[in-house]
């Protein structure tokens, strides 16, 4: 069978704001910077689709490795596997 659906399908909980926090998000939080070897937490930003890392992927912890363009590769632990995941800093919390 052919498997139906795309990154966001089953997601309606995690990607949703909660009515206090919907509108526009902080121009600090959209513009914010971060050195090599800074800790994060991926927080995905549900206003802001550019830039959005797979859901699975969502509450985990990483390290910000380099910096492409606006975004940032952070280098995440998943299971046994090191995985590398270029992500807008508006989706990245410090930790």
């Amino acid at each position: 069978m052919k498997r139906i659906g795309g990154l966001r399908r089953k997601t309606r909980h995690k990607l949703k704001k909660s009515v206090r926090t919907k509108g526009k998000i902080s121009l600090r939080r959209f513009f914010q910077n971060f050195e090599t070897g800074d800790l994060v937490y991926l927080v995905a930003e549900p206003a802001i689709q550019k830039g959005l890392y797979n859901p699975r992927f969502h509450g985990k912890a990483g390290i910000i490795k380099n910096k492409q363009g606006s975004n940032y590769y952070v280098e995440i632990k998943d299971g046994n596997k090191i995985k590398s995941i270029l992500t807008h800093p508006s989706h990245l919390k410090r930790r």
